[in-house]
């Protein structure tokens, strides 16, 4: 099949916490299988991520070894509970968030993590990126949801990942801002409204039958129920891209220790389905309406 080497299309990546770090597999191989780069990217909480960092000039191996080597989430969570394991790490997790709901506004404030932003984007605007990149949030002052175009791409990221309760909003100005996904978890809308036809989403949440057994705490139960009503929107809204990539199976979205596993997940879900990727990127695509592929556990 005929790939155009030139072709110009956009990049949409959802939220889903830790299973967001599927995106970097997807975003490898897409690279190693001679794709050309996208020529826009749009994403949401963790999609905001891993979309502003490459967005920003990482490389797909250089997004890899980051996560794989580098990247420990305990080292950007505020509190000496958070790196403890064991019943007594456990016990002193569950007092520090009981303390921290009960006089913050999230269980940890994002300051270690936006630092880190501001290392990994070299403090660029949105000016400055690579690849043209858009993120949303929403503020919680209007009730609005916000597309960042302009400004600070780190405080765009970490904006867009102010998940309720685990993160503190995000403050800049009069403005207040939550987590993008309460509005689009999938914000294929902000390609569509940028002009762009071709575009491929990457979906890492796969809504699934939950046993009553695995909501075993408050974190749990306030993502379940995040989680619920950001799939009945989704079921009514569609996601209309021209072709969606699933990446999902039954890590929890607040497991960052299987970071290698999402990775291979999402490398997975482009390789086992070479022949469907390879077709968004021939000349007739456009011709053939809207396609899903991908691996769903």
């Amino acid at each position: 099949m005929k790939i155009n080497l030139n072709l110009k299309w956009a990049l949409v990546l959802s939220g889903g916490g830790a299973k967001g770090l599927a995106h970097v597999g997807v975003i490898r191989a897409l690279d190693s299988l001679g794709f050309p780069p996208p020529s826009f990217i749009a994403g949401t909480s963790m999609g905001a991520i891993v979309g502003g960092l490459y967005a920003c000039g990482l490389s797909p191996g250089e997004l890899s070894r980051f996560v794989l080597k580098e990247f420990d989430i305990n080292d950007y969570l505020e509190g000496f509970a958070f790196r403890m394991n064991g019943p007594a790490g456990k016990l002193l997790k569950a007092g520090q968030i009981l303390g921290n709901l009960a006089t913050r506004s999230g269980i940890d404030s994002g300051r270690l993590i936006i630092e880190l932003f501001e290392r990994l984007t070299g403090g660029k605007k949105f000016s400055e990126t690579s690849i043209p990149f858009r993120c949303n949030a929403v503020d919680l002052v209007s009730g609005e949801e916000v597309i960042f175009d302009s400004g600070s791409v780190a405080k765009a990221m970490r904006a867009s990942m102010s998940f309720p309760a685990f993160f503190e909003p995000f403050a800049d100005g009069e403005h207040c801002y939550a987590d993008g996904g309460l509005a689009h978890n999938l914000p294929v809308f902000i390609a569509r409204k940028a002009g762009w036809k071709r575009v491929l989403a990457v979906d890492v949440v796969h809504f699934r039958r939950l046993p009553a057994g695995e909501l075993k705490s408050v974190p749990d139960v306030i993502y379940r129920s995040l989680e619920s009503a950001l799939h009945l929107m989704q079921a009514k809204e569609g996601a209309g891209a021209s072709l969606t990539i699933h990446a999902s199976d039954s890590t929890s979205p607040l497991d960052f220790e299987k970071k290698e596993n999402l990775i291979r997940l999402g490398e997975r879900a482009v390789l086992n389905n070479e022949k469907m990727v390879r077709s968004f990127f021939s000349p007739s695509f456009l011709h053939r309406g809207k396609r899903e592929c991908g691996i769903t556990q």
